[in-house]
């Protein structure tokens, strides 16, 4: 199907964006498309388009779980092929170990244990500290799958 400005497939149907939409309308439209679950889509278009992938830690600081998961669920499936891409996002992960709420916390380390980038280790390491057990928890093996080089 041909369509006209940015395009993005959604079940057989396309749906026409403007050519220049802006990061608000972008990360918006992210939010909202990955609490949808077009994850297939969203995947797609950061393969396509590498420079979204600055998104994804709006996707993993979102309040819905539904849009957490999804987020979680893209940077596996990009960290498989497309591991380098993923590097642009570690310093927006880094600050959300700092969040107020501690499931966005852990949510971040985890994910920044599945990138694997060695530049978010000593972030990593501040938060043994953490003041939510489960958080502690998920960065002791977040940090030890990076120690032995797995994930």
């Amino acid at each position: 199907m041909n369509c006209n400005g940015r395009k993005i497939i959604m079940s057989r149907l396309c749906y026409n964006f403007p050519t220049a939409m802006n990061d608000d309308e972008m990360r918006t439209m992210l939010i909202e498309y990955m609490g949808r679950g077009f994850l297939d889509n969203i995947i797609a278009l950061m393969k396509q388009d590498p420079a979204t992938v600055r998104f994804i830690p709006d996707l993993i600081g979102d309040d819905t779980i539904m849009v957490r998961l999804g987020a979680t669920a893209l940077v596996e499936e990009l960290a498989r092929e497309h591991r380098p891409l993923l590097e642009a996002a570690v310093p927006a992960l880094v600050k959300l170990l700092g969040h107020e709420n501690p499931t966005i916390r852990g949510d971040a380390a985890n994910v920044l244990g599945i990138i694997r980038d060695r530049s978010a280790v000593e972030a990593l390491r501040t938060r043994l500290n953490d003041e939510h057990p489960t958080v502690r928890e998920i960065v002791w093996e977040i940090l030890q799958e990076i120690e032995r080089g797995t994930s």
